[in-house]
């Protein structure tokens, strides 16, 4: 892979990683929260309603997550815009060890809370969001 195309690259982890940003913020307002609550239904399949947004509670954490997802989204962006350039290989590390990092805390959490599916989902987002930058882009 050439250093162009893991700036390109860097753009759709941020969008990968930032998707469900505003999904989960939504998910904080009765008329807006159905996206967010068929998302956690999915990613602890079955889809069988039994997830809610009912509880105060669920809907701070999810504006929390909004937040988080969208903040790193934004970051990794900046990092391929503003820093690849300067240092490539610094910047393809630290987005490999965030996701590496989210993969294995976020895997362990939905395995231990009973929802191990979202860690095979999680699986294929890691796939997704790596792409070529598993490997040093050449000159």
């Amino acid at each position: 892979m050439t250093r162009a195309f893991h700036k390109i690259w860097l753009k759709i982890t941020a969008i990968v990683v930032g998707a469900f940003g505003p999904v989960f913020f939504f998910g904080t307002m009765d008329a807006t929260l159905e996206p967010a609550r068929w998302s956690l239904d999915f990613l602890s399949w079955p889809v069988d309603g039994e997830t809610t947004f009912e509880h105060p509670d669920t809907r701070f954490l999810t504006a929390l997550t909004g937040g988080f997802l969208l903040g790193w989204s934004v970051m990794i962006w900046c990092l391929s815009a503003f820093v690849y350039d300067a240092a490539p290989e610094p910047v393809r590390k630290s987005v490999l060890c965030g996701l590496l990092a989210w993969f294995v805390l976020d895997s362990a959490g939905s395995i231990a809370s009973g929802n191990a599916s979202n860690a095979l989902f999680n699986i294929l987002v890691l796939l997704i969001a790596v792409g070529p930058l598993w490997r040093p882009a050449r000159s």
